[in-house]
């Protein structure tokens, strides 16, 4: 946002000053990370309540006077209160923990003004401030009044399909070991609220509330999937909760996994052939050994497709794996936005599918809700140098793939050469090494840095990055000659043998015609190197239309006879 738009932001919030969803604070020095935090908890809730995406907290504004006043809150030395720290802070002060969707800093004339943009509170999730819950009555802070907090909870039961309670499941239902192991991990996850000693002290209820497994004690279909028994799942029919792996090549093989997935999704990623490859750039004598996937990569990509699937839909979770690759699909489109706004990790999901299934998984350690997990699987190909992950999205399914292996050496080369290129760039390159479509401004901006050559659709890295990563080679390989280069060996070829038909032109030149063309792009590229030369004079068919014979002109055989007698 820029600062014309924040200021005309600022002047529209000013004129119509407070309500349930705009505060307005001086901010002057002493003001705490705990007042925002609560203003936080009350704005998000009153949002919710009102169906607004979201609200406004605005730091710098005298509240008697409606007039700019310099806002001190963290200019003090040493505090992590620029904006990814106070980001950071409300994230971790919230429950379930929430991140501003931005923070924008305006150098207004009169003072420095903070903008807190604050998400509505999660369909059927009150936001909590360190335990307590807030509201607004009219411009005042109140705590969030049963009435409200039952809204907010009852939201969504009946458009959740993963809140929906289970008919005849009882706590007898429940996996002892999925029990503890979602104990341990609620622990991981919420060690700076609670202790070790406290979450394995609390009753199964207690502990099923608190990590949003159940709801006031109610089992649901998030309890089921996650922590339920395996012989319990037929409780959740007609729909399937099924894992499936699948080894497809020479080798084949299969195996269904049931719940509690909570301990299934370590059970599948065992049966993944994951070894260590070797990365060897050319010109280095040692191979750089690096996993064919990552642990956790993997387990990001299945809990994704858990935590996203439309079970309305009847299917299953499937990971499919080939001697180079992992392809995890899970049926539904893709719930908000596309995959490539998550890859900087800036971007926030605003809302889910399965609302209940995601906050307990995160609450239980399985995934994260700020849509960090995007960017760390792009982060993790990056590390081994490998190609990035790709989606593919349908109307009905997601697909995405990870790559094991090396597509195009110059590009792994250059990965462990340049550790200066920026994400976006890598992503862009990894396009290119795929053949994949990038936009007209991606390719100047690729040219002006110096990273690629050749003409759309045909890229590749260019000779200065071939250098610099000992890929000459490879780079000679898909460097195209030019219009004079062919025609000189046409002229050459045919000379030779006094005469060829099209077929013998056609299975020399294929052979010699350099670049990322396919057959069809090349016949078509000796096809027009043939009309050019005969339009020049330089050749002529001797044969029929059908049956071509080309050869050489007079002119052109004695051209041929004066470059041989220099040579």
């Amino acid at each position: 946002m820029t600062e014309q738009e924040m200021t005309a932001l600022l002047d529209r919030l000013i004129e119509n000053w407070e309500d349930e969803v705009v505060e307005f604070k001086e901010a002057g020095a002493g003001y705490s990370l705990h007042s925002i935090g609560k203003y936080f908890s009350a704005l998000s809730n009153e949002a919710n309540l009102r169906a607004l995406p979201r609200a406004w907290l605005v730091l710098g504004v005298e509240n008697k006077t409606r007039r700019v006043k310099e806002c001190e809150f963290g200019k003090e030395p040493g505090r992590l209160d620029g904006p990814q720290g106070l980001k950071m802070q409300i994230t971790e002060g919230t429950d379930p923990s929430v991140s501003l969707v931005d923070i924008h800093e305006l150098h207004h004339p009169d003072g420095r003004v903070l903008l807190l943009e604050i998400p509505a509170a999660p369909r059927g999730t009150p936001v909590a401030w360190q335990g307590h819950y807030y509201a607004r009555s009219g411009e005042s802070l109140v705590a969030l009044g049963l009435d409200k907090l039952d809204e907010i909870r009852n939201q969504g039961l009946s458009d959740d399909w993963s809140a929906v309670p289970v008919a005849d499941a009882t706590y007898d239902d429940l996996d002892e070991q999925a029990i503890t192991k979602a104990r341990q991990g609620f622990y991981e996850k919420n060690s700076l609220k609670y202790t070790e000693e406290e979450v394995n002290g609390w009753d199964l209820r207690t502990f099923l509330d608190r990590a949003r497994l159940t709801r006031k004690g109610v089992i649901t279909r998030t309890t089921m999937l996650l922590v339920g028994k395996e012989l319990s799942a037929h409780l959740l029919s007609p729909y399937p909760a099924q894992l499936v792996w699948k080894l497809l090549g020479e080798e084949q093989g299969d195996e269904i996994f049931y719940p509690p997935f909570l301990l299934a999704t370590n059970r599948l990623y065992a049966r993944i052939r994951n070894v260590l490859v070797d990365v060897l750039p050319q010109g280095e004598l040692i191979p750089r050994k690096v996993p064919k996937y990552v642990d956790k990569s993997v387990l990001e990509a299945l809990h994704n497709c858990i935590a996203h699937q439309n079970y309305r839909l009847n299917g299953r979770v499937v990971v499919s794996e080939y001697v180079d690759r992992l392809v995890f699909e899970n049926r539904g489109n893709f719930f908000e936005g596309k995959p490539e706004e998550y890859i900087d990790g800036k971007k926030t999901p605003s809302q889910y599918r399965n609302l209940q299934l995601v906050t307990a998984m995160r609450e239980v350690n399985m995934i994260d809700t700020q849509g960090y997990g995007i960017h760390r699987l792009y982060m993790e190909q990056r590390k081994r140098y490998f190609p990035m992950p790709d989606y593919e999205l349908g109307s009905d399914y997601v697909r995405m793939t990870i790559f094991g292996h090396v597509v195009d050496p110059a590009y792994s080369s250059l990965l462990i050469r340049r550790t200066d290129l920026n994400l976006d760039d890598v992503c862009l390159l990894d396009r290119v090494q795929k053949n994949l479509k990038i936009d007209a401004r991606a390719v100047a901006h690729l040219r002006q840095e110096g990273l690629i050559e050749g003409r759309v659709p045909h890229l590749h890295i260019s000779a200065q990055l071939a250098a610099l990563t000992d890929q000459k080679a490879a780079y000679m390989k898909k460097k195209e000659r030019t219009g004079a280069h062919y025609r000189g060996l046409l002229i050459d070829y045919i000379g030779k043998f006094n005469g060829l038909t099209r077929a013998e032109i056609n299975e020399y030149m294929l052979e010699e015609i350099r670049g990322d063309l396919t057959e069809r792009e090349k016949l078509t590229k000796i096809g027009n190197l043939l009309t050019y030369l005969r339009r020049k004079g330089d050749i002529y068919n001797s044969g029929t239309d059908t049956k071509p014979l080309w050869k050489l002109t007079d002119k052109a055989r004695n051209a041929l006879l004066v470059k041989e007698t220099c040579q």
